[in-house]
């Protein structure tokens, strides 16, 4: 028993030991942690928000869309392209070519090289690259549609059926 109570003695003595010689170190470990801790939040805080509001703004320019306010809504549509955002950027753009916002075919690409290079998996990016394609055929820019066509079918793409039967 004896024996016991001078083993805690002795633990508890060279834990206060250790707590004294590292103070500094523990409240400088205690401070950067905390610190991190602080910032983690922040960060998601920030970015939760940041995707709130282009989600509001991809709201608003379908709202304004459906007033026929075209000008405004293709505004908003083109911020939410340039935002980063991988999910509206990508159904932006689709509004965008769906309602014919942009009769500018080069800034409309340009969109999609913005979209592309989001970092979509494979087989999202063969499906925009399948829609350019598409839209490049529409603006009768077959060259161009049909090369982009063609490297759907090499790449052994999903969707290299349809791009062949494009082709065709």
């Amino acid at each position: 028993m004896d024996q016991d109570s001078n083993n805690k003695k002795d633990n508890l003595e060279n834990l206060k030991t250790f707590f004294k010689k590292n103070k500094i170190k523990i409240i400088i470990f205690n401070f950067i942690l905390f610190s991190l801790l602080f910032f983690y939040i922040a960060k998601t805080q920030f970015e939760n928000k940041k995707k709130l509001n282009i989600s509001e703004k991809y709201i608003k320019a379908g709202l304004l869309l459906s007033k026929d306010k075209k000008e405004e809504s293709k505004k908003i549509f083109e911020e939410i392209i340039f935002s980063n955002s991988k999910f509206y950027s990508l159904l932006a753009l689709n509004i965008i070519l769906d309602k014919n916002l942009i009769e500018n075919k080069e800034q409309v690409l340009k969109y999609f090289e913005k979209v592309e290079s989001e970092g979509f998996s494979d087989e999202i990016n063969d499906l925009i690259i399948f829609k350019k394609a598409l839209y490049l055929l529409e603006q009768g820019d077959i060259k161009n549609g049909k090369k982009l066509l063609n490297g759907l079918v090499s790449n052994n793409s999903r969707i290299s059926s349809l791009a062949l039967e494009l082709i065709n």
